[in-house]
């Protein structure tokens, strides 16, 4: 075991972690993180998905140890007062039905829209193809996206 420091959500965090312990059960386990989901653990659904130092990257991939000294952002820090745009648009539009792949599409949404220029709500569903609905909201979460991105 060993000690690695990261930020997450804006908060310097500490955590014991072995050599193989994924990032994504440190934040759900260690550090209470819950919006970041645990499903096939291959990187294959992308609900474990986190913006690490910048980027997207899926938790179940990424080693704790690798993470050391990084910045995490999670669905929990997208906003400080309130929800956000993206998270706004979700709830409007209905974008989350059983609610369990949400957070990772609200992030992705909000990573992409900020810093991925997108013409229209097709480019950003294209980014988005990494990311899987088991109840199938994707109309839903296209509609939310649109909204936005015309509102730009």
């Amino acid at each position: 075991m060993r000690r690695i420091g990261i930020t997450v959500n804006g908060k310097k965090r500490n955590a014991f972690v072995k050599d193989n312990e994924l990032l994504l059960d440190v934040l759900r386990e260690k550090l209470g993180v819950k919006s970041v989901k645990a499903a096939c653990w291959r990187g294959e659904c992308g609900l474990c998905t986190v913006i690490l130092n910048g980027k997207p990257a899926k938790s179940c991939l990424v080693l704790a140890v690798e993470a050391e000294d990084a910045i995490v952002l999670t669905a929990e820090g997208l906003a400080e007062d309130g929800l956000n745009e993206i998270q706004n648009a979700f709830v409007r539009h209905g974008a989350a039905q059983c609610g369990f792949c949400t957070p990772a599409f609200v992030l992705t949404c909000d990573y992409i829209l900020h810093n991925i220029d997108v013409k229209n709500e097709k480019d950003v569903l294209e980014l988005l193809n990494g990311l899987i609905c088991r109840c199938g909201t994707y109309n839903q979460i296209k509609e939310a996206v649109a909204s936005v991105i015309n509102k730009k």
